[in-house]
């Protein structure tokens, strides 16, 4: 053999042994790197998952209801849940079942903008929300990781919770049922303070007789030409006084439903209510009157608060850029869903804006709350009405229970939203006359040609 071909014969011996070498390498990289892989839901490719369904459960219970619940099917074994806000009926979701069969869950915010045209304020929202929140879910069991990972990580591991306190005519009552509250372990309370309590008490409130409920309800506040005398705010103060001889002055105390009452009358009981140290008035006035919030804004010392009803993120960022308001209120399953309510809250942490969080439905849209919680730096309290509920938390397995304990939620690690449903709870809850997650071949196919925005 000559020295050429003794070389060539050497150099490819080298080769085969480096290559042989490094492939031992990258055998024993991947088998240290095993674990890493098994965090991915090795059930699931995917890029190639697929919707093949979408069904629903309508549930009723005590407080805001009934509340419709959705389930995500996927050509994997994988599935989201969603829920729709409460009091909105399952069709504001299942019109959206002809958009998104066949698309890839994955592709949350390109689905998002596919649906969005199909919300709207407040309940209107309710479909394209409870869609939004079940793509998250399986992403989270896809990938194996809880959804506030996928937000970029939490600020905190318990989400405080905030509640109502059942009303009542006597003030003394009143106070009573909110220091019950408070030994729940609540470190936040909100109590309902309209003038309905005014209601037969001569002098109270200056409004024209003969309004209908129509006018009374569902005319915007600044055309009902109602207000507040002042003998009426001192009754009203007489509530607030006896909750906060019952609370003390250690926790935050927000009120909510004034009624349907003027500016003026407004901004007057938001001086009255100064001695008492709200957190905050909430939904004064229809949200969209932007300039006259800035006014009782501006003109109030207890501060104010909106966003429930809203669904676009440029409207908050309306009331936040001209500090219409002192704090934000979007209720996840109008407001576009986890990941748009995500970003109202990093856009109003922007403008130095505090945000609280609307909810009042079963387990599974509060977890989706939790999660954008725990991801939202300026997020203050999540509300709750379903304290009084006893079988609220039976709804849902998986997570620890109590769900709320001493006025906290933990935040889940399991993946996605970190529920299952207990079937059998929620079959003893169903709107009479509906079924449970029985196919809907009735939404296969478009009801309208409305998806072109422009030509």
């Amino acid at each position: 053999m000559s020295n050429a071909n003794e070389y060539r014969f050497n150099r490819r011996s080298v080769l085969k042994s480096s290559l042989a070498f490094l492939a031992g390498g990258a055998v024993s990289q991947v088998a240290d790197a095993e674990p890493e892989i098994k965090n991915v839901n090795t059930a699931s490719s995917p890029s190639s998952l697929k919707i093949t369904d979408m069904r629903y459960a309508v549930i009723v219970k005590p407080g805001p209801s009934p509340c419709v619940l959705i389930r995500i099917d996927t050509n994997q074994g994988v599935y989201g849940l969603g829920e729709v806000r409460d009091i909105a009926g399952p069709q504001y979701a299942m019109v959206l079942k002809s958009r998104i069969v066949g698309e890839n869950p994955l592709r949350i915010d390109y689905l998002f903008q596919k649906i969005a045209q199909f919300g709207g304020g407040a309940r209107q929202a309710g479909g394209v929300c409870a869609v939004e929140m079940a793509l998250w879910d399986i992403a989270g069991k896809v990938y194996n990781i809880p959804v506030y990972q996928m937000l970029g990580g939490k600020w905190r591991d318990a989400i405080r919770i905030y509640a109502d306190t059942t009303e009542s005519m006597d003030p003394k009552e009143y106070g009573r049922r909110a220091k019950e509250r408070t030994e729940m372990g609540l470190t936040w309370m909100k109590m309902d303070l309209g003038i309905n309590v005014l209601d037969g008490i001569p002098g109270t409130v200056m409004q024209p007789a003969g309004m209908d409920k129509w006018e009374m309800r569902n005319q915007p506040h600044p055309f009902v030409a109602t207000e507040v005398t002042d003998k009426g705010i001192e009754r009203l103060c007489e509530y607030v006084a006896a909750v906060r001889d019952n609370i003390g002055y250690d926790m935050p105390l927000s009120m909510d439903h004034l009624g349907h009452i003027g500016v003026k009358s407004v901004i007057r009981l938001g001086k009255a209510y100064e001695k008492f140290n709200l957190e905050w008035m909430e939904d004064v006035i229809p949200w969209y009157y932007t300039d006259l919030l800035k006014e009782i804004t501006q003109e109030s010392p207890t501060p104010t608060l909106t966003g429930e009803d809203i669904y676009k993120v440029e409207d908050f960022e309306t009331l936040c850029r001209e500090h219409a308001v002192d704090k934000i209120h979007p209720d996840l399953a109008t407001s576009g869903g986890i990941l748009q309510t995500h970003r109202v809250g990093d856009m109003a942490f922007r403008y130095g804006v505090p945000m609280a969080m609307h909810f009042a439905g079963t387990p599974v849209s509060c977890m989706a709350n939790v999660h954008c919680a725990a991801a939202t730096r300026n997020f203050l309290a999540l509300e709750n009405h379903s304290l009084d509920v006893p079988f609220w938390q039976d709804l849902v397995t998986g997570i620890e229970k109590p769900i709320i304990n001493k006025g906290y939620i933990k935040v889940p690690e399991t993946p996605g939203l970190g529920v299952t449903l207990n079937d059998d709870a929620l079959k003893q809850h169903l709107k009479p006359g509906t079924g449970y997650f029985e196919p809907t071949p009735m939404w296969d196919e478009a009801q309208s040609w409305d998806d072109a925005l422009f030509s």
